[in-house]
């Protein structure tokens, strides 16, 4: 299942995502930490810390990252854990890993949701930060998830979705598709960060609905799958793999 159907004009075809997904984040990648800085009111990382103690993260667990970006979620991931080693960045963008490195020294792998090029049965922990939209298929990215995690993983993956009162909808949708894509124009004056942002809101508003994520991760192999909504703007889906 596709997490929204193919959205012209960015890209016509499935085929053409990923290749318009690299291009718009390698040219936009050293705006994207000041964006999610601002345009999130400087409340980023103190959320990240926050959902991974509520989703049990340990200073001892080996962690993947997955469509890591500029490593704001490793970032926060990485002060939890006992060292770097146990933490491994899975971004497809080089321009993204350009960025991360910069602030962060563990391992970065350059790859994609849905085909990790990582051994089987090596984490105790998997996440994925506001990234679930840009994948090409839901089960296919779930069932790598659920491959990459030893017996009794955790699987946690944070979203951002439509309210669904209308209020807030219509608060979402301004703020979203006109106020910040605007923002970024102005503060960072560039063409691709306003670019990205426009079909950012496009990934949100066409994304599939929540229902139909958690039974993906189920049809997966997962078990225990559940969804939060801090807000009623995020989605927390987490699931656990089977112990043998």
């Amino acid at each position: 299942m596709k997490p929204h159907p193919d959205l012209n004009p960015y890209y016509k075809e499935e085929k053409e995502k990923q290749q318009f997904l690299r291009k718009v984040f390698d040219s936009a990648a050293p705006h994207y930490d000041g964006i999610a800085t601002w345009g999130w009111f400087n409340s980023g990382h103190w959320y990240r810390k926050d959902v991974f103690k509520r989703n049990g993260l340990k200073s001892d667990m080996k962690v993947l990252d997955v469509a890591s970006g500029t490593g704001l979620t490793a970032k926060a991931i990485s002060e939890m854990l006992d060292s770097p080693n146990n933490l491994t960045c899975l971004e497809p963008s080089r321009g993204m890993i350009k960025e991360s490195v910069k602030k962060l020294s563990n391992a970065h792998v350059q790859g994609s949701a849905d085909k990790i090029g990582i051994s089987s049965d090596t984490f105790d922990f998997l996440t994925m930060g506001f990234a679930l939209r840009h994948v090409e298929d839901l089960l296919g990215a779930f069932k790598e998830y659920c491959r990459v995690l030893k017996p009794g993983g955790k699987v946690l993956i944070m979203d951002v979705t439509l309210p669904e009162s209308a209020l807030p909808r219509f608060l979402f949708k301004l703020y979203f598709k006109n106020i910040l894509p605007f923002l970024t124009k102005v503060f960072t004056r560039s063409r691709d960060a306003e670019y990205m942002m426009d079909y950012y809101y496009e990934t949100m508003e066409k994304m599939v609905d929540p229902e139909n994520v958690k039974d993906m991760l189920r049809q997966a192999g997962f078990e225990d799958v559940k969804r939060n909504t801090p807000l009623g703007i995020f989605s927390e889906y987490s699931a656990v793999k089977p112990a043998k």
